[in-house]
């Protein structure tokens, strides 16, 4: 396996899609293109933001082969692996890396992993399998409270003792659970990367000690948060929240209840910076209406994230 520090600014960029619910490749190169030159620490495709639990198996494997073409090594390409169970994630998982994954993120197999308490053993099993038969770089994903499985700090250090293990997503969007969680990484035997996934309070979670982001909202605002985490990091605070203040409107917007629609809401952000063409989504997912348009324009202009030089730079 290859060394990786998982921090910093992880994308997790959105699909690109024709009106007719077709993936738009054109669009998504061009905008991996123009994500890849902000130079994230990696980017993660088929995950939520890019609706990987809505593409057929097929469309996740091109969505990786498209990504891989359009990144040309520039930062490692990580997958969402979505599966549900040990035997169907190992096998998916061999496929997704023959077709360009460099790591993963895993989602935890659903309806298994539903309700609390989630066995630490099911868990680490769970984890362990997958890494041992891909053996690159795999991320556990801590789901928002009370959606998918809890990882108490015993649970932590059952999983940092699987080598491939090199980080928590921790998109509990509970500021409570962050803290218990970065708490709980401290003392682990190794170092584990603590990303945030809370795109609500992407900032306050750098300060209470996220090591950086896995985040959606990467997708349109990728250089701003990757300046916003190096501000961070070198302690200058007056900078990271002036970037912030502007950002952080937009984002919690976004992900407002309900939180499913902060795909439509994102690819309208994208589509005004002319970054994809249609802000189409993937049915039984929704759209956003017209009051709400022009709310998310008024934000994205306040956020400095729309305007005309913007748009010049995308193209």
């Amino acid at each position: 396996m290859k060394p990786f520090t998982f921090e910093g600014i992880v994308a997790a960029p959105f699909l690109p899609m024709l009106p007719d619910q077709s993936i738009d490749w054109d669009s998504l190169k061009r905008y991996l293109r123009w994500i890849t030159d902000q130079r994230p620490t990696a980017i993660a495709m088929n995950m939520d933001a890019s609706e990987g639990p809505a593409l057929d198996r097929d469309e996740q494997l091109g969505v990786l082969a498209a990504c891989k073409e359009s990144i040309g090594g520039r930062v490692p390409l990580f997958s969402g692996l979505i599966a549900g169970s040990t035997r169907d994630a190992v096998r998916w998982g061999m496929e997704l890396k023959s077709a360009g994954a460099e790591g993963f993120a895993v989602f935890p197999p659903f309806p298994t992993f539903l309700g609390k308490p989630v066995p630490a053993e099911m868990i680490t099993r769970y984890h362990r399998a997958i890494g041992e038969a891909v053996d690159v770089p795999i991320v556990a994903f801590q789901f928002p409270t009370a959606w998918g499985p809890d990882f108490p700090p015993q649970t932590l250090a059952e999983l940092a003792k699987i080598p491939q293990i090199v980080g928590l997503k921790e998109a509990s969007f509970d500021t409570t659970k962050t803290l218990e969680t970065i708490d709980a990484a401290r003392v682990l035997p190794r170092k584990l990367g603590i990303l945030t996934g809370s795109d609500t309070f992407i900032y306050e979670a750098m300060l209470m000690g996220c090591d950086g982001a896995l985040i959606g909202f990467a997708g349109t605002a990728t250089a701003e948060l990757v300046a916003m985490h190096a501000a961070v990091k070198s302690r200058d605070y007056d900078a990271a929240a002036a970037i912030w203040a502007r950002l952080g409107p937009l984002a919690r917007y976004c992900w407002r209840l309900p939180i499913r629609d902060y795909r439509p809401r994102m690819k309208e952000v994208l589509k005004m910076q002319g970054l994809i063409t249609h802000a189409a989504v993937r049915e039984p997912q929704l759209g956003v209406d017209d009051a709400e348009r022009r709310e998310l324009y008024r934000l994205a202009v306040q956020a400095g994230l729309v305007g005309a030089e913007r748009k010049a730079a995308a193209r």
